[in-house]
């Protein structure tokens, strides 16, 4: 039996990236999918967004599986539309257990060259999307008497970086949602937890962004140790982050909740 055996599990930003990753890995281990992605690029952005075809790839892999797995174009914005694909979802598979919000972006600015669409974006995404997710995905997994509701927040949702303010100030709000849906749920037998990569290498860690933090940081020496990891390595691998995924959504983690779960390499030591 896998460890997550005849469960269902809702993924979002499962395009590409750690969203498929944390798909694959789930259904590896039994589950079967519901998947959703913007597959569409988000103004200020700097790396490419993922596509229909992104999505695609993604449902290909999990079929390869031998495993279920349902897929809709949707927006963690838009609750209307999120509502559509879980419901759906949730109609055609049977059951829901498994939550992991993941969509997010990232643009890299400095506090003074920060426009307001791009906090107004990223607070959107980030953690407007993460409460979207969670509120209308829960009422599924109260009726299916309980669940593990998984949250992708970040290093950044623990510590302080440069040209990140509107990032930050979202992943940390992250971390305030899982504690109070981790209170408040808890009576539904439903588990939530958080989890904080350092960097990993994806698409979003390719974007022109890097460039300018790279020579941000030579100008602010100071500060370019709030980004090395303790072991030695520069970036993690998805599947590094969804094996913490898989744990906290498996009965290995039954009495497991409200915990911020770093997988970041000792980064938020220094």
């Amino acid at each position: 039996m896998g460890r997550v055996e005849g469960k269902v599990a809702f993924v979002t930003g499962a395009a590409r990236g750690q969203g498929r990753s944390h798909a694959l890995r789930l259904a590896q281990e039994g589950a079967d999918i519901i998947a959703v992605d913007l597959c569409d690029s988000v103004r200020g952005v700097t790396y490419p967004g993922a596509t229909e075809e992104d999505l695609a790839q993604t449902v290909k892999e999990v079929e390869a599986l031998d495993r279920r797995i349902v897929s809709a174009k949707a927006d963690v914005r838009d609750r209307a539309g999120m509502k559509q694909a879980i419901d759906a979802g949730v109609a055609e598979l049977g059951r829901l257990d498994i939550v992991v919000a993941n969509a997010g972006i990232m643009i890299m600015r400095s506090w003074e060259d920060t426009p307001q669409e791009v906090w107004d974006d990223t607070i959107a995404v980030n953690l407007t999307g993460v409460w979207n997710t969670v509120q209308l995905a829960a009422p599924h997994l109260v009726e299916a008497g309980g669940g593990s509701v998984i949250l992708t927040s970040s290093a950044a949702g623990l510590k302080g970086l440069p040209m990140l303010a509107p990032y930050v100030a979202a992943k940390h709000g992250v971390v305030g949602l899982m504690r109070a849906f981790a209170t408040e749920l808890a009576e539904h037998h439903i588990r939530v937890n958080s989890v904080h990569p350092t960097g990993v290498q994806t698409t979003m860690t390719t974007g022109e962004d890097l460039q300018l933090y790279s020579a941000w940081l030579e100008a602010h020496p100071r500060l370019s140790a709030m980004s090395t990891n303790l072991l030695p390595v520069d970036m993690t691998q998805p599947v590094d982050i969804s094996n913490a995924v898989l744990f906290l959504a498996s009965d290995e983690a039954k009495y497991v909740t409200s915990l911020a779960m770093t997988v970041d390499a000792g980064v938020t030591q220094y």
